[in-house]
């Protein structure tokens, strides 16, 4: 993770919106493709891949100001309750609302680098409003950020019902399952395992149920020690453990030939939560750590990847170009699309960012900056619009 194979004084060619040649600017230059293509300069600057936000919530509801505030005057306000108020709020709230709060969120990815995110559903938990938060999931699909979509409904049991987890798990199975999977809303099925989730069985019943549907299994770590959702995911062959906050030593040795372990330091800020995720044991066991910012009204509300890249390096013990791979290459990885997007390879989709940097190692350095100059998205400007010449 921390070979970023950089290229000084380096070039990419992009043609229909795919990475055609990379490498030296003097080569590039000289292809005979290049004699009329349209040159951005990058000079003084570096050029990354794009971003991958592996773990948002990206339709989310308004935001919980109140629920903010109230802990820090001695109120309550912990994570359950927290949780609570943004169902409501997603419940109460219409999908066209839903969708315009979703596409500023968009605007802010992108204006701070990311250009694909995991978008999952999960604050709803009740069928009905599961699927308004999928299909606004999906009316903002490639408009331009990119969305994997992960049917999270098993997020938690809904909150003020008496519902016993099984029982729950069971009727999602039967029912929510075959509806999503029938309109074609989500790629992914998800679920909370462990503490503030549910039984390791029942969940490992509940994803294979979703593999047969077609489904690719993620799991979320719950409050607790993350060694349920770990032997879950590898008992069903998730791609993915997310939001790991503890982890012995074994089980991060276990996810080296496994999931990708997804951290959302920015969640455990927020929320004022300690320990940070152990991405330090985790890189060390040989486990591929991929960094997100748990985007959500309740739990993390920011969009910034840098910030979190910050984050990673001072309180997680990341060297910078860990970081970096860990917010690019292994994120794509962490949603099934590792080889088309993630790195800046010939033949993978030219989805990159320029820096107001000369060194990657600033965009920690420079804590609660944004460096962003321009975003690409499968070779088309998106931030900012402006013209080339």
């Amino acid at each position: 993770m921390r070979e970023l194979a950089i290229i000084e004084d380096g070039a990419l060619l992009i043609r229909a919106g795919v990475i055609e040649q990379v490498g030296p600017s003097r080569r590039v230059e000289n292809l005979a493709a290049a004699r009329d293509a349209v040159e951005i300069s990058a000079d003084g600057r570096i050029v990354l891949p794009g971003f991958v936000d592996a773990r948002t919530h990206l339709v989310c509801g308004p935001w919980l100001l109140e629920e903010y505030e109230s802990p820090l005057e001695g109120g309550a306000g912990g994570p359950a309750s927290r949780l609570a108020a943004a169902v409501r709020a997603v419940r109460a709230a219409s999908r066209p609302r839903l969708e315009m709060l979703g596409r500023r969120a968009a605007r802010e990815f992108i204006r701070h680098g990311t250009t694909t995110v995991g978008a999952a559903s999960g604050l709803g938990l009740q069928e009905k409003a599961e699927l308004k938060i999928l299909r606004a999931t999906n009316a903002l699909d490639g408009r331009p950020l990119e969305a994997a979509v992960s049917f999270f409904g098993a997020n938690a049991t809904p909150p003020g019902e008496e519902t016993e987890p099984a029982d729950y798990l069971r009727r999602l199975a039967e029912a929510a399952l075959p509806k999503v999977r029938r309109l074609k809303l989500a790629r992914f099925v998800d679920v909370r395992v462990g503490e503030g989730g549910f039984a390791p069985d029942d969940a490992a019943a509940y994803l294979e149920r979703a593999r047969a549907l077609g489904f690719t299994p993620k799991v979320t770590a719950g409050g607790g020690g993350a060694a349920p959702a770990v032997e879950t995911a590898l008992r069903t062959g998730a791609v993915s453990v997310d939001e790991i906050a503890r982890l012995g030593g074994e089980y991060a040795r276990w996810l080296a030939s496994g999931p990708v372990a997804v951290l959302a330091p920015g969640i455990r800020f927020h929320l004022r939560e300690r320990p940070y995720p152990p991405a330090r044991e985790l890189i060390d066991a040989g486990a591929a750590v991929a960094l997100a910012t748990g985007f959500s009204s309740h739990a993390c509300p920011t969009c910034s990847m840098p910030a979190i890249i910050a984050l990673a390096c001072a309180e997680m013990g990341m060297h910078p170009a860990e970081a970096v791979a860990a917010a690019t290459v292994n994120g794509a990885w962490a949603i099934g699309r590792g080889g088309r997007i993630g790195t800046l390879e010939a033949g993978k989709q030219a989805d990159l960012i320029m820096l107001n940097a000369a060194d990657y190692r600033e965009i920690p350095y420079h804590f609660g900056m944004n460096l962003v100059a321009m975003v690409m998205k499968a070779g088309s400007v998106i931030y900012p619009r402006m013209e080339f010449s």
